[in-house]
């Protein structure tokens, strides 16, 4: 019988409350959902929350009956602030998370490289935006809390699980209890040591580094702005590296790597902690401040993926699908790319709608950016923990030449995290007119939250729908015939006309989108009118013309609902 903690984790800083568990004998037990979702981590919440925006009927099995313990994620970038923000959450987030975009990295005591993250004022959210991740569970618990469509059930694990062609049947534990959940589909959201990927036998393939790192929450005042901060070599440290970041609170998060062959538990001893943390407070100039330990762990870095996210009824997100290395904010943040590409795919599956390349492409597309990913990951765990003497020696001669050449300063940047590029995907149309246009995102891009006008931005107006942006009057009524041919077949399909003047009388559109000083035009590449862009529910443009027909509409639509025959390249 499964009994998760019943008492609130301690902390300084954040009030942990232990949720009732829920049992089977107090509720009815669904014969079956669509979608089971486990593991009740930020990826597996937000994965309900955008399964609920579509409409689709899910439970969240979570073992724990409180959020996480200690930081963990804790950097998020402005995709994710973009994806969050379509959650419903973001603006939470916002307002209490530390926006920031500019990194340090010293080395002998000298600044030797300072990156800044592009940014401009028609962008919402900054580059980076810190908050420790109980606050995020917190926020997205709550918004699902108030939906329809989704379930959080507390304190429920599962120990077993068997499928057959029609759905998925699960075995879950909790403290009165055992009961069967059967569903649809399930989505394995639990994390670094994902039960259900053991129970299927799986898996990763990749690279696990042989650098350890202890994290460490503490409560200190530190008069110093919200930068990512690295240290390469410290005297009491040498050879490694320490990573300090500011975090809501008064809290600031210590990384520090540890020494070949120290165990975990010589690591976490206090004396090793305080002597370790004086010395790294000593860097930033608090030699003797005072401070409290919040929490603490170890982490290994690993560049690690599932070659296939999709096994029989049972789809893989998250640190269940990859294991990715902190450096450059890839966990957490590559997780919610996971999920929003899965939930419109998933959405569209139950609703009939998908053609049989659909689903599939979830796998091609996100083991295709894990891998990129891991690529870009390597690079930086390598330098921040050199895996043999050469790689050391490389990399102790860059940050020598750092310290007075100016061309070697940028070999230290840290390959910040991004929202992936499908340019190869199979879901993008063959026939349109993408080579043809000079500017403007193309072919699996994500589609940028552009500011329209004082706090109104482009994601404000697109909804879990694949969107057509028509630049002028309105499309011919042809196309507007193939529009509603796709509706009445299920498919969520929005007209955004993009008008100079912001009233339009012809066409009946679901939005339009003023442009009186042509800055969606430019944004777009678009120079004549008539142009047309198709996005994907995900924001990702699949399509775009210079001239649209009714039958390149077709096909546009007919291939980003899986039913191209083309293969995926990566």
């Amino acid at each position: 019988m499964h009994q998760p903690e019943a008492q609130p984790r301690a902390s300084l800083y954040f009030d942990y409350r232990v949720h009732p568990a829920w049992l089977p004998s107090a509720h009815e037990v669904e014969e079956e959902v669509q979608v089971a979702i486990v593991g009740g981590g930020p990826i597996g919440l937000a994965l309900a929350l955008d399964l609920a925006r579509h409409g689709v009927r899910c439970v969240l099995l979570e073992a724990e009956r409180q959020v996480s313990e200690g930081s963990r994620a804790i950097v998020f970038t402005r995709r994710s602030m973009e994806i969050l923000h379509q959650l419903g959450v973001a603006g939470r987030v916002a307002a209490k998370g530390l926006p920031w975009r500019y990194g340090n990295s010293y080395y002998r005591g000298r600044r030797v490289f300072r990156m800044a993250v592009p940014h401009d004022a028609d962008q919402r959210f900054l580059p980076m935006t810190n908050l420790q991740q109980p606050y995020l569970e917190r926020y997205l618990a709550e918004a699902l809390g108030q939906s329809p469509h989704a379930e959080l059930r507390w304190g429920n694990r599962v120990s077993a699980i068997a499928q057959d062609e029609d759905g998925v049947r699960l075995t879950v534990e909790t403290p009165a209890g055992d009961y069967a959940l059967r569903a649809q589909w399930v989505a394995a959201a639990d994390g670094a040591r994902s039960t259900l990927r053991q129970l299927l036998g799986l898996k990763m393939e990749g690279t696990a580094y042989e650098g350890r790192f202890v994290i460490a929450d503490i409560r200190a005042e530190l008069d110093l702005p919200t930068e990512r901060l690295a240290f390469f070599d410290p005297p009491w440290n040498p050879g490694n590296t320490v990573l300090m970041h500011r975090e809501p609170d008064g809290i600031w998060r210590v990384d520090y790597q540890l020494p070949p062959g120290e165990t975990a538990e010589e690591a976490l001893a206090p004396a090793a902690l305080r002597s370790r943390i004086d010395a790294a407070l000593a860097l930033v100039g608090a030699a003797g401040q005072q401070w409290e330990l919040d929490w603490c762990s170890v982490y290994s870095a690993r560049a690690m993926t599932l070659p296939d996210y999709l096994h029989g009824r049972v789809a893989f997100v998250g640190d269940a699908a990859h294991l990715l290395p902190i450096f450059g904010v890839r966990g957490a943040n590559t997780g919610f790319q996971d999920a929003h590409d899965l939930a419109w795919k998933l959405a569209l599956e139950l609703r009939g709608c998908a053609g049989p390349g659909l689903l599939p492409s979830y796998s091609q597309e996100r083991v295709a950016a894990a891998r990129e990913i891991i690529d870009e990951a390597g690079k930086s765990t390598r330098f921040m923990t050199p895996p043999s003497p050469g790689y050391r020696l490389l990399r102790d001669a860059v940050l020598s030449l750092a310290l007075s050449e100016e061309f070697v300063r940028p070999l230290l940047h840290w390959r910040t995290s991004r929202a992936h590029d499908y340019a190869a995907s199979a879901l993008n149309c063959v026939g349109d007119d993408d080579a043809l246009f000079e500017a403007g995102p193309g072919h699996g891009a994500p589609c940028t939250d552009l500011r329209l006008g004082g706090d109104a931005f482009l994601l404000d107006h697109l909804g879990p729908a694949f969107q057509l942006l028509y630049f002028g009057a309105g499309p011919t009524p042809e196309v507007l015939a193939c529009m509603a041919s796709f509706r009445q077949r299920g498919v969520p399909l929005r007209l955004l006309l993009v008008e100079r003047s912001g009233v339009n009388g012809a066409v009946e559109a679901d939005q339009i989108l003023p442009d009186s000083e042509g800055r969606l035009r430019q944004h777009f590449g678009v120079t004549v009118d008539g142009a047309a862009y198709l996005l994907r529910p995900d924001q990702h443009v699949c399509a775009r013309w210079l001239t649209l027909s009714a039958d390149r509409l077709e096909a546009a639509l007919n291939a980003a609902l899986g039913h191209s025959n083309r293969s995926f390249t990566s």
